[in-house]
């Protein structure tokens, strides 16, 4: 089977099988391989009617010497236990995750794309839901965990490390100050998309929100972290409301290892027109170069009071960082922090 990756966008394509368990009454079944994706629940699940949902994305590739890395998954599995304890649902242990992930992985070998692919990958998107049938307002007692995959190009289409433009958001907000904006939760992601689809019809790659309380300081785009290089340092926001990246987190270890300054801070928007190159950070991207952010009054409103310009390729701090990370998942670049978890076929 002949696949041409380049062709392909960061979007959903048949695989063979996904993989699942179920933690009914706090014990896990044993994992489940089946190529039926169609899952059979209860008309009542949690799930349906109070969003008790929790994700993970993670990348898998074929490396330059022909073995198969998933990038940081213990960093996933720990998330997605952060989010559960959130909604006071059961998560998958560690061991768990992990087998289950290797498993799918497996099962689904032969659409990892090859080396020479350039940004494709094996994208898997493990969930966890509330599973068992409620009708009080209450957490789920019961859950179901689903490991699936997804043979991908690039999150928007194009080429890696293309610019994109970005509209700040003062009349939405993504996450209340005091919210849920700090865990991977489905519903996090439903509360962005009205204000995320007005942006791109407007023409805009991204949107980026800001606090809930003042508008004032910067938490995160609509898809991924912010981050900015200014001089020798690396700056981003440090909030309760922002999603802690796991890409964020290896770039600001790499960062650290080339000698910039690492500040995780309140990033106010006036710093927009001091800083030397902007990027937004995420497994999907990685790094996606903005190279002009538009403040506007309302995102429906067509004035633009204030304008911030950047390159139109990516900076040269930026695509050293990512350089330094695509290396180490590709196997171009030694691993020496140990990120990297080696899976076989079977």
């Amino acid at each position: 089977m002949e696949i041409d990756y380049s062709k392909r966008s960061f979007s959903y394509y048949p695989t063979n099988a996904i993989v699942y368990a179920t933690c009914i009454d706090g014990k896990w079944s044993a994992p489940v391989v089946t190529n039926d994706f169609n899952l059979s629940l209860h008309c009542f699940a949690g799930v349906f009617h109070y969003a008790s949902c929790c994700f993970e994305g993670l990348k898998v590739f074929r490396g330059v010497d022909g073995r198969v890395r998933m990038f940081r998954p213990d960093e996933n599995q720990k998330r997605m236990k952060s989010g559960a304890d959130y909604l006071d649902m059961p998560a998958p242990p560690m061991d768990l995750f992990m087998d289950m992930c290797i498993r799918c992985v497996q099962e689904n070998w032969e659409y990892i794309p090859p080396y020479e692919s350039a940004s494709a990958s094996l994208y898997l998107r493990p969930v966890l839901f509330g599973y068992n049938p409620q009708l009080g307002i209450h957490s789920a007692d019961d859950a179901m965990f689903v490991v699936m995959a997804s043979g991908v190009g690039t999150y928007s289409g194009a080429k890696s490390l293309m610019p994109g433009t970005a509209v700040i958001s003062r009349n939405y907000d993504r996450a209340a100050t005091f919210g849920s904006g700090g865990y991977k939760l489905g519903a996090n992601y439903a509360q962005s998309l009205h204000a995320y689809n007005i942006a791109h019809r407007l023409g805009y790659r991204e949107l980026l929100f800001l606090d809930s309380a003042t508008h004032t300081h910067i938490e995160e785009f609509g898809s991924s972290n912010f981050f900015a290089i200014k001089g020798n340092s690396y700056i981003t926001p440090d909030s309760s409301s922002v999603l802690p990246s796991i890409t964020n987190k290896s770039l600001r270890k790499v960062a650290e290892e080339f000698g910039l300054k690492v500040e995780r801070r309140t990033v106010y928007v006036e710093e927009l027109e001091s800083f030397d190159e902007v990027n937004s950070c995420g497994t999907a991207v990685v790094i996606t170069p903005i190279c002009r952010i538009d403040d506007k009054p309302a995102l429906e409103d067509g004035t633009v009071t204030r304008e911030f310009k950047y390159a139109d390729e990516c900076g040269p701090v930026s695509r050293k960082l990512y350089d330094r990370i695509i290396g180490i998942q590709k196997g171009l670049e030694e691993d020496t922090y140990g990120w990297c978890t080696f899976i076989n076929e079977h």
